[in-house]
């Protein structure tokens, strides 16, 4: 496992053009978050939330990785082993910064890629920015069930919560970048490590900033340097 953990939000992408579901203009501002991004959106309101997602799908294709995934993906090859790189974002911007997928756990799922929604076959396709409808009439080629987004919805179980609880036994020092902590407790994460860093645009209510032995409250693109030089300091200490 990883000696650094980086987990990362909306707010390191938010930088690329990337809304958020708290923004109040954008693709969001249009839909009904209760219907689109459910548990339950795929069974009553299919049609609309195949759309939504489709538009978000779209609208990743001219999205263009920030300095701080750049700095990141930098990192995440030059320590293969030593960093983790854990987003609770869906986009692929740390794959457009030269990652492989494999490189990145995406702990709310991947916007590219559709999925069986039969559970027993539960088949992974790769669709990029093309429609849900485009890809095989929307239907599993495997199994000839409907796909749906290969997203974590609004009340589902997320798998790959226990891959980062994993990461974080093992983990000594921890970066939050661009989450407000509502969704994943970094309050309890930062307890656990012998250092930890901050880096929100503003303080949340959400997150203990006594917890953290460095708090940037700026830009993502602002900080990354800052947390660069931290964390190779930290890792070139090690060896």
């Amino acid at each position: 496992m990883a000696k650094v953990v980086v987990l990362s939000g909306a707010g390191l992408s938010a930088e690329s053009g990337i809304s958020t579901f708290r923004d109040s203009d954008g693709l969001w501002e249009n839909y009904d978050v209760s219907v689109v991004c459910n548990y339950d959106s795929m069974q009553k309101n299919a049609e609309l939330t195949i759309e939504f997602y489709d538009k978000r799908r779209a609208e990743l294709e001219s999205k263009e990785p920030n300095k701080a995934h750049r700095v990141l993906a930098r990192l995440k090859k030059e320590y293969p082993n030593e960093i983790a790189l854990i987003t609770q974002n869906v986009d692929n911007l740390f794959e457009k910064a030269g990652l492989e997928k494999s490189e990145v756990m995406h702990l709310h799922g991947f916007l590219p890629e559709l999925r069986c929604q039969n559970s027993s076959c539960a088949e992974i396709f790769t669709v990029g920015y093309a429609s849900q409808s485009s890809f095989h009439n929307g239907v599993c080629p495997s199994c000839g069930t409907p796909l749906r987004p290969n997203i974590v919805f609004f009340g589902e179980a997320a798998p790959m919560y226990e891959s980062l609880n994993r990461e974080l036994n093992d983990c000594e020092m921890l970066v939050v970048i661009g989450t407000s902590g509502n969704v994943i407790g970094v309050n309890t994460m930062a307890n656990f490590v012998s250092k930890a860093i901050l880096n929100n645009l503003e303080a949340s209510p959400a997150i203990e900033e006594n917890l953290f032995d460095i708090v940037l409250y700026k830009k993502a693109t602002e900080a990354i340097d800052t947390i660069a030089y931290e964390i190779e300091s930290y890792l070139d200490s090690e060896f």
